[in-house]
């Protein structure tokens, strides 16, 4: 009782956060808010774990490919037997308490330090961060997991406990192959944090060495084993060479120009203007800048800049989806280690304030009014359109439980993470061997163009090998025997 009258603050904190994320992330997929990429293959990849199968991604493309070489995810297989209970919310769950315990770490850092008003701000920042808001309404991933599991790591370190500090290195290094060259630059930025200690030296500089050796032995090897092309598709850095070898020698040779890349529209989309711009402001907004006093935090966030700012999609570059969540831990643990040195209590205060209110603005900024385009139902929790949709949402759960859970199904992107937990599951316009098919004209038409889209179900609803079974806001068709 001692030890809950403690923590009372923290408790109540991280569950009002708790509850926030879930309600993001539970009404987005009970509104048919979640997609075929990526909680569909995700949950399908975990299904088929949970008995015993090789998860695959024959649900997005034509040929069989194991599902690991795409990005080599061990979390899925260690997640899957929670499938039988959970459902098709498995990993949404997974991905909210993680989160929730990734501010439990925050504040275990803090606390270990003398200053005891620190470590309940801290973990109020990281809360409030924005990159959690987008994750939590961009469907699931597991550098989300393995971002929220990078506190405790810090905690390990510090307290040089060698085992725990082992066991969540290797959980954070199988979340998915680019969190291990993430991991290399965590440890280099921990070696100067610890410059000073030789035991911990020999350590961090034992887990930067086996996270880069991971990064190449995976991304060389072990992907291109699992991939039908024999190769790594996760290089897409055009404007830096064909792999990693012709971008290290770009970014040494041309650093001008490099960094140029970090702040253009370098592959001259009309939609990627002021992109990286946005993203550069928002995160100043939210104290990195404070990070030039710690600059090994900067370090650490090295990889992160040039994983999105360098990529060909210009999604990746932006304030959305689950692509800034690597920041939340090194900006949370670094901006208040640098308040925390703050000599004077009413300085110590005054940042704090400041900081809170400027990530609480930047995070609001993100879901109200940005230049990159986001699909703002998803994310604004305070409006009531965040609960409603434009079709009786408990009609069409009700049409897709009539679909018999072993039969072979192509669905339309919206409805694939709810019929996911079967063997043969496609997305649309994907049909392969499919017994039914299941769409709505009022949901979007990706991946096809609407015009596609109302040629290729006006072709199957005329087709003599399929008949309509439900005509309402969903639409199944079954084949005909």
């Amino acid at each position: 009782m001692g030890s809950i009258k403690k923590y009372k603050y923290l408790l109540i904190i991280a569950l009002f956060f708790t509850v926030l994320y879930t309600l993001i992330s539970f009404i987005n997929h009970y509104h048919f808010r979640t997609f075929a990429l990526d909680l569909g293959l995700y949950t399908n990849a975990s299904f088929k774990y949970a008995h015993f199968q090789m998860a695959d991604s024959a649900m997005i493309k034509e040929y069989f490919e194991p599902i690991l070489g795409g990005h080599f995810d061990l979390y899925l297989l260690f997640i899957s037997p929670f499938t039988y209970v959970f459902g098709t919310y498995t990993l949404l769950l997974f991905q909210i308490i993680a989160l929730s315990f990734g501010g439990f770490g925050i504040y275990r850092y803090f606390n270990l330090f003398e200053n005891k008003t620190i470590p309940i701000y801290a973990t109020l920042y990281y809360y409030l961060f924005f990159g959690i808001y987008a994750a939590v309404a961009s469907d699931y991933h597991s550098i989300v997991v393995a971002s929220s599991l990078i506190p405790w790591f810090f905690v390990s370190v510090k307290q040089n406990r060698k085992w725990s500090t082992w066991v969540l290195f290797f959980l954070i290094l199988v979340a998915q192959e680019n969190i291990a060259l993430w991991m290399c630059f965590i440890c280099i930025g921990l070696l100067i944090e610890y410059r000073k200690e030789k035991e911990k030296i020999v350590l961090l500089s034992f887990l930067s060495v086996i996270s880069l050796v991971y990064f190449l032995l995976v991304i060389h090897v072990v992907i291109p084993y699992f991939s039908a092309l024999n190769e790594y598709g996760g290089f897409q850095y055009s404007s830096l060479g064909n792999n990693l070898f012709e971008a290290l020698t770009t970014i040494v040779t041309s650093p001008l120009q490099s960094i140029k890349i970090l702040f253009t529209n370098h592959v001259n989309s009309p939609h990627g203007d002021f992109v990286k711009t946005e993203t550069h402001l928002i995160l100043m907004i939210s104290g990195l800048f404070l990070l030039i006093k710690k600059p090994h935090f900067l370090i650490m966030l090295i990889p992160i800049y040039f994983e999105k700012f360098f990529h060909d999609n210009i999604s990746m570059w932006g304030i959305g989806n689950q692509y800034n969540i690597q920041f939340a831990p090194i900006l949370a643990i670094g901006i208040f280690s640098v308040i925390s040195e703050f000599k004077t209590v009413y300085g110590r205060k005054a940042m704090i304030t400041i900081i809170l209110f400027m990530v609480t603005g930047a995070t609001i900024r993100t879901m109200d009014n940005t230049t990159t385009y986001t699909d703002k139902t998803r994310i604004r929790f305070y409006k009531s359109s965040h609960y409603q949709k434009d079709y009786n949402v408990k009609n069409a759960h009700n049409a897709l439980k009539l679909i018999p859970k072993n039969a072979k199904v192509s669905a339309q992107s919206p409805f694939v993470p709810h019929l996911c937990l079967r063997d043969r599951i496609y997305q649309f316009p994907l049909i392969k061997d499919a017994d039914y098919i299941v769409y709505s004209r009022k949901e979007d038409s990706y991946p096809l163009s609407l015009k596609e889209f109302d040629l290729k179900i006006e072709e199957l609803e005329h087709s003599l090998d399929w008949k309509t079974v439900i005509n309402s806001d969903v639409i199944i068709l079954k084949r005909r025997e």
